[in-house]
């Protein structure tokens, strides 16, 4: 049987916060484990600052009805990696394929990571979700597999499993994607609701300093409505070509759950919709656009939205790609 003594070594080598827990290059269930991916869950627990880790024991000893280990590692409130098994464990079950995973025995093929949020009333933090990219980009490398091997349980479950809440699974891999070849230097410029002259909105926009997501000292909020009020970013585009482009926003229950973004395109408006609820605290690509050259109103949030909750404007950022 394989083992992974290699992870703890491989997460710190990548930035992530790693507490060893015991005896855990020895602690693993017994049968085969050939890993090739990584799998993402929640682990319905209620986390918090002060209670970061409240489902690390279960994790660790299992539950009356299986018998732990229940994954390769847990990740705190905090976004610190609790390693517990270098081994095989029980946490994905009888797998259905899903993109390049085979459809077999998920706890040889599969290793999890138990992200600690209720995943009912509560989403994953952004400390979570960023470290959880890093360690997943990390080993996959460590694999020789490519950001397709990462997964959800909900996509690989044949019991009807939901986990991991609130996260759209396709941007997580190309997150990771990104992790695993971050791009070369090029033209980049951010604006934020505060930048000078690069920032509109109509009053109708509020100001709030609310969230500690937030890029910056505030952000700008606004009800949903059914009219022409948009929140305009301003960008001097270098020369006519291909750009990525990038939001931040706080994620907040009662933000905007189809918030629009309007990227202005060398062949005309296009729109992305984005769940404001989740994610937050962190850059998620909005896509790559051909922008043309001048300076000039080039991307919008707008209002118009069947979307409920606050729609929300704070940073975009462009890059040359």
């Amino acid at each position: 049987m394989a083992t992974i003594p290699w992870l703890a070594d491989v997460l710190r080598a990548a930035g992530v916060q790693v507490v060893e827990e015991g005896d855990w290059r020895n602690r693993m269930r017994p049968g085969s484990f050939d890993p090739i991916g990584v799998l993402w869950h929640h682990t319905a627990a209620t986390s918090s600052a002060s209670n970061p880790h409240p489902a690390l024991n279960v994790c660790i000893n299992g539950r009356s009805d299986l018998a732990g280990p229940l994954c390769q590692a847990l990740v705190d409130y905090h976004g610190v990696f609790h390693i517990i098994s270098a081994g095989r464990c029980n946490h994905a079950g009888s797998a259905r394929a899903s993109g390049p995973i085979p459809a077999g025995d998920g706890n040889t093929m599969l290793i999890g990571w138990e992200i600690d949020y209720n995943g009912v009333n509560q989403q994953m933090t952004a400390a979570q979700y960023n470290a959880s990219i890093a360690a997943t980009a990390a080993v996959l490398k460590r694999l020789g597999r490519d950001s397709s091997y990462a997964r959800g349980h909900r996509e690989t479950s044949t019991t009807g499993k939901i986990d991991p809440y609130a996260i759209d699974l396709n941007v997580m891999r190309a997150d990771v994607a990104r992790a695993m070849n971050p791009p070369t230097g090029g033209w980049t410029s951010t604006v934020d609701n505060t930048t000078a002259g690069r920032f509109t909105a109509s009053t109708s926009w509020g100001t709030s300093s609310y969230s500690g997501q937030r890029f910056g000292e505030n952000y700008r909020f606004a009800d949903p409505v059914a009219a022409s009020d948009a929140a305009w970013y301003k960008f001097a585009i270098p020369e006519t070509g291909n750009y990525r482009v990038e939001a931040w926003w706080p994620a907040d229950p009662g933000y905007n759950s189809a918030a629009p973004y309007v990227i202005v395109t060398s062949g005309g408006n296009q729109s992305v919709t984005v769940d404001q609820r989740a994610t937050g605290g962190q850059w998620r690509v909005l896509g790559t656009f051909n922008l043309t050259a001048g300076d000039a109103n080039k991307v919008a949030v707008s209002r118009w939205t069947n979307g409920t909750g606050l729609v929300i404007a704070d940073a975009v950022r462009v890059t040359r790609v």
